[in-house]
């Protein structure tokens, strides 16, 4: 089983940059959003994203036209029906995603694979609203996805070994990512580590016990990270680290997951880091 029809629900962040990869790298590529507004933003996305890795280098001008050339975007589910591979890469909202993939499954072909980029949900709450739970496996990418080498693979209990098979050669030999494989838990390997070091981080700061600045550079200095605890959560996105801790204190009932009222308040205003231009820092 190989993937050269690829769709991409959602062409946010980290949509636009499956969608992006997936057409770099030779796949013919369907991105749905929900409205034409939203699909601009989309599209302009990854014509930036192409413009940067061709000003840097990394692509020649040829093969920024290429990828362009094998993106389609659309409004309509049915631009899917005919998807080898679809990735889901909707917002983290539980009900949002189920929705998802009962219209997926309804539409897109019987044999196909429905992926999920999800952070935190249970993969085997989306794979049971489906008649394929066999066929429904978790890809989980990094931002920025055309730079970071990673790919989690998750399988539910549900999960066939064919499909697991197929999606992990699917990103490692068509993609060139590297892969490391996760059982079905909230926060999976690397969300799992790191959700609750980037919570202390924002504990720290609330409480007074340090600066922003002197937190971050606390850890890029003293242990050789290459980004502080802040200024990665700014990156993520503020409302994507809370609802990613949000599922994992439901899931495993432990202090450490709970979001910091600093930092869901700081949701409700819209400070959500990079994407507003203003989080922890500010980037306007």
């Amino acid at each position: 089983m190989s993937f050269q029809a690829v769709g991409v629900v959602g062409g946010g962040t980290m949509g636009s940059g499956i969608a992006e990869v997936c057409a770099r790298t030779g796949c013919d590529v369907v991105v749905l959003e929900v409205s034409d507004q939203a699909l601009d933003a989309a599209r302009g996305r990854v014509e930036t994203s192409l413009a940067r890795a061709e000003r840097s280098g990394r692509l020649t001008a040829d093969d920024r036209e290429a990828a362009l050339a094998r993106l389609r975007w659309s409004t309509s589910y049915d631009d899917l029906a005919d998807r080898d591979l679809v990735i889901e890469a909707a917002p983290e909202v539980e009900e949002l995603k189920l929705e998802v993939f009962r219209t997926l499954d309804a539409v897109v072909q019987p044999g196909a694979v429905l992926a999920s980029n999800t952070s935190s949900i249970p993969l085997v709450k989306m794979a049971a609203v489906t008649k394929r739970p066999d066929k429904v496996v978790g890809v989980h990418f990094f931002n920025p996805v055309p730079v970071l080498p990673l790919v989690e693979v998750v399988e539910s209990l549900l999960t066939g070994a064919e499909t697991l098979a197929a999606v992990t050669a699917f990103a490692e030999e068509q993609l060139g990512k590297q892969t490391i494989r996760s059982k079905d838990r909230a926060g999976f390997v690397v969300n799992a580590l790191l959700i609750p070091y980037l919570l202390s981080a924002v504990r720290m700061f609330e409480s007074g016990f340090a600066s922003a600045e002197d937190i971050d550079q606390g850890m890029v200095k003293g242990c050789a990270h290459p980004m502080g605890p802040l200024h990665l959560a700014d990156l993520i996105g503020l409302d994507t680290c809370a609802a990613v801790a949000q599922s994992m204190y439901e899931e495993f009932k432990e202090p450490l997951y709970a979001a910091p009222p600093l930092l869901l308040r700081m949701c409700e205003a819209g400070l959500l880091g990079r994407k507003t231009g203003q989080g922890f820092f500010s980037y306007s």
